[in-house]
């Protein structure tokens, strides 16, 4: 192998960790990049401007207490492209065809019908998790697994933030918002009566990610 295919190869390698990172923390400036890649500013900079070249991220500026503004890089729409996206072509066109076929009623049964295979395969999943943390790790597993990208973050007041960072099935919910209701359902059965959880973001309105703040509590 030529050095400048060596080379290609590994620009081509350090762009898509890039994507990656910018998937999982969000907006970060250029000299946070080169810290975790240990790479000089120069060079993040360069892959950057390449990415930025192909449409698979942007930047804006966000004021700081002190100095200039910091820029900020993020990724575009373009770059889910490189996640689990779910078949949504073939899921759009199944909901739109199942929509003229059995009316919104119809679509209502059938995406009940999923629901409760889902809460089946879960509840089998987080097995005798007894409380919520590990529940919530268990289904964390599950939603990584499926594409979602999730974790659980722990916050000061004995609560939980559930936080996916990509949607598979996005395209899908456009066009059938019952999935998202669904899915809200499907967590509050599979975490139990114990456990109020509530959704605090939301991809398909503009947020970055799905959160979903979680805490002990009798649902009503």
């Amino acid at each position: 192998m030529s050095r400048n295919q060596t080379n290609k190869d590994s620009s081509t390698r350090t762009r898509r960790a890039i994507i990656d990172l910018l998937k999982q923390q969000g907006g970060m400036d250029v000299m946070a990049l080169a810290s975790e890649f240990s790479l000089s500013g120069m060079a993040i900079r360069q892959h950057l401007n390449a990415l930025k070249e192909e449409g698979l991220v942007t930047h804006e500026e966000e004021a700081r207490p002190m100095g200039r503004p910091a820029k900020l890089w993020r990724l575009t729409p373009e770059a889910n492209k490189f996640f689990p996206s779910g078949y949504s072509e073939l899921s759009v066109s199944l909901i739109y065809s199942m929509r003229e076929a059995f009316g919104n009623e119809g679509l209502d049964k059938l995406l009940a019908v999923r629901d409760k295979n889902m809460q089946e395969q879960y509840l089998q999943h987080i097995g005798d998790a007894s409380d919520i943390r590990e529940k919530l790790g268990k289904l964390a597993e599950i939603r990584t697994n499926e594409g979602y990208m999730a974790e659980i973050k722990d916050q000061d007041d004995g609560s939980f933030l559930f936080i996916e960072k990509h949607c598979p099935i996005c395209e899908a919910a456009v066009v059938c918002t019952g999935l998202c209701k669904y899915e809200l359902n499907l967590f509050r059965t599979v975490l139990g009566n114990h456990v109020l959880i509530e959704r605090v973001e939301h991809i398909l309105v503009g947020g970055r990610n799905c959160v979903y703040r979680v805490r002990e509590g009798e649902q009503t």
